[in-house]
This record gives structure tokens, sequence and C-alpha cells, in this order.
């Protein structure tokens, strides 16, 4: 199996590392921003072309494969990029392309242009990662429909014009419920957003249904059948999520090693110790461990439904190892440095730390390959 870069790829990603290099050092506003696109978003739309590259060509997209979306992720990751890709590119425009309504493909190649942010709410706290689990629901309610209930903190809720909600609803015999999913507006009478900021330096939104009226084309796709294709956009999210975090442990990785070679200590570089040199070590070793894992995981999206489950839980469950391994050691070696704002391991450990348990963490991508394992057994 070749599992190099094509001279495309490689091209791509030195676009995007490009990009990313000339825009301001990062760091969290005091506010969350206007919701709608920003600036730097329109940018990577109509300049830098990456919020097309899943997109089919009818969309006006590039028509990419997961291969180029993982370098994409891989290079926000080493830049700590703040935008909402995964969110809105990766998961919501996903769900939209898929789609047979209009309205929602339209807004599936807004998206491709930079003119929209939509934020997917499709999973609870009380699932831990689950999307199976959910307690919002969904009631005809005269020639529309009412939603009720709450998403816990929604990425990039603070900045969205549009929610993707993920409800459950009645099967047509009236027995039964199945997942459906909605468009619904930040303004819809009845939806609370309380900006919440993040562990990782963003801005999310604690997303509440009150009795939300809707009209009825605000339904997406398949009414009370969304859940296989929640399943497969969220096992596609977490391969980009794991290919974002390869790019944070790399950084981390790198810049540890950088350090131990010019911090002195006893009158030599601290990178001569032996008890150190097995430290990165080991931590490298993390490193090559999860990115191997998040490959399979990549390569595997086209797969059968369980297969590809199993390479992506497998991934996650590396990854998650890997960010809380490499991210301690990057800090515990930084020293004193590393607890503080003066060095940017410090933001990356924080990425790190949320990436960890972002869609589903260790425990659950383990009870899941356990299912998985057990139903084919």
């Amino acid at each position: 199996m070749d599992l190099a870069l094509s001279d495309t790829q490689t091209q791509l990603a030195e676009s995007v590392r490009t990009f990313m290099a000339r825009l301001p050092a990062g760091g969290m506003s005091q506010a969350p921003g206007a919701p709608g696109p920003t600036v730097v978003w329109r940018e990577m739309g109509e300049a830098l072309g990456v919020l097309a590259l899943a997109l089919p060509e009818d969309l006006g997209g590039l028509g990419g494969e997961a291969a180029d979306v993982m370098v994409v992720m891989e290079a926000f990751g080493e830049a700590l990029s703040t935008e909402p890709y995964l969110e809105t590119v990766v998961t919501a425009a996903g769900l939209l392309r898929r789609c047979d309504q209009p309205h929602a493909r339209a807004l599936a190649q807004a998206i491709g242009e930079g003119a929209a942010i939509v934020a997917p709410a499709l999973t609870e706290p009380a699932g831990r990662g689950d999307w199976r689990f959910c307690s919002t629901r969904a009631e005809r309610d005269g020639a529309g429909w009412r939603l009720s209930g709450g998403k816990g903190l929604v990425a990039p809720g603070a900045s969205a014009e549009t929610l993707i909600v993920a409800a459950r609803t009645r099967g047509a015999d009236g027995q039964g419920d199945g997942l459906s999913l909605f468009l619904v507006g930040r303004d819809a009478p009845g939806l609370t957003l309380r900006d919440v900021a993040t562990l990782d330096e963003r801005w999310a939104a604690e997303v509440l249904l009150s009795d939300v009226v809707l009209p009825l084309d605000a339904l997406i796709g398949d009414e009370h059948e969304a859940g296989p294709l929640i399943a497969q956009v969220l096992d596609e999210a977490t391969a980009a999520l794991c290919a974002e975090a390869v790019g944070v442990l790399r950084r981390m990785l790198n810049d540890t090693v950088a350090f131990a070679k010019e911090r002195r200590q006893f009158g030599q570089p601290i990178g001569r110790f032996q008890a150190l040199q097995h430290r990165m070590a080991d931590m490298f070793i993390q490193f090559e461990l999860a990115r191997s894992a998040m490959l399979l995981a990549t390569l595997s999206l086209d797969k059968p439904e369980r297969e590809r489950a199993m390479a992506v839980s497998a991934a996650k469950i590396a990854i998650s190892d890997a960010c809380r391994f490499i991210g301690q050691n990057a800090v515990q070696l930084h020293g004193g440095l590393g607890m503080s704002l003066e060095t940017e391991v410090t933001r990356y450990f924080k990425r790190a730390t949320v990436i960890e348990t972002q869609l589903g963490g260790r425990e659950h991508h383990l009870d899941r390959s356990l299912a998985l394992g057990v139903r084919a057994a």
C-alpha cells in the first residue's frame, strides 16, 4: 500500500501552511465575533479553495477524497487553526451534500464558497460521543415541526448562522422512533444560545431548544432514517479530527526536541541526558503509532460500515492515548515554561487535551470496538 502523498497533495499542504503562516498569531478573543463568515473564512473559500475540497463538482466543489481532507486537517493542526473547518466543512457540509432537498444542497454550496458557517448539533453530553443517545424530540405541529431538548456545547455555535439539529421523531405508523435532521436558524424563537469559552481557546455555545417551531421544509434527509447518515459523517469527522491531532502532536514533539537541544543545565543541553532522550524516543513512538492508525482510518472511510467503524475507533483510541502521553511529556520537558503562556506548547497541549475526548473519548471507542467485535462473532 502506497502511503506517500501525491504531488498535488504535497502542494495542497504547502499552500495551507503558507496561508496559515501569514495570519496573525493565535490567541483567544475577549468575546465571540458576530455570527457569520469572517474575513479569514471567506479567504479560505475564495482564495485557498479548501472549503469546497470535499464537495462534488455539481455543487461547485473539487471532488476531493478523504486523503485530501486529511492533508488539510494536519496542516491546520500544525498551525493550531481555530477556524471551524471540522465542524462546518467536514461534518455539516458532509450531511448537507448527501441530502436531496435543494435548499440543503444550496447551503452546502454556500459553505464551499465561504459564505456560510453551519454548526452540527448531533450529540448530547449524556451520550458521551454516542450519537444514538438523543433526548431532543421533534413533533409534528400543524404544517411544521416543534423541537424541544438540549444539545450541550456546540461548536461553532457562537458564530454559526444555522444549526443542523438531530432529534427523535415518531415512525410513520406512530410506533417507535428514529432520528431526523433539522435546519434551525440562530434567530428561531425558542432557541437559546449561550456563548461559552472552551479550554482550547475557542468559542462554543450551549444549545437549548424550547418549543422551537420550524416550517415543514426544515427537515432535511429522510425522516426517521438519519441514523446511518449521522454515523457515516461522524466517522469521517473523527478521522479528520485524528488528522488534526497528528498535526498538533507533530508540532509538540518537534518543539520539545528543539527545546531540549537549546536548554542548558549543568553546562550542557538537557537533550544529552539519557533519561530525557528515552522520554522523547517514547514520544516519537507514540506519535508514529497514532499517525499510522489515523492513516488506516482515513483509507477505510469508503469501506463497509463495520470495517470503517473499527478502523476509526482504533484510530481515535490511539490518538487519545498519544494526546495524553505526548502532551504531558511535552509540558514536563519544558519545565516551568511548559506551564506558562510563554511557549506555544502550552496552547497545543490545551488543544490536544480537548481532542482526547472530542467526538468520543477512549472509553467510548473501546466500548464501540468491543460491540462491533461481538456483533461480528
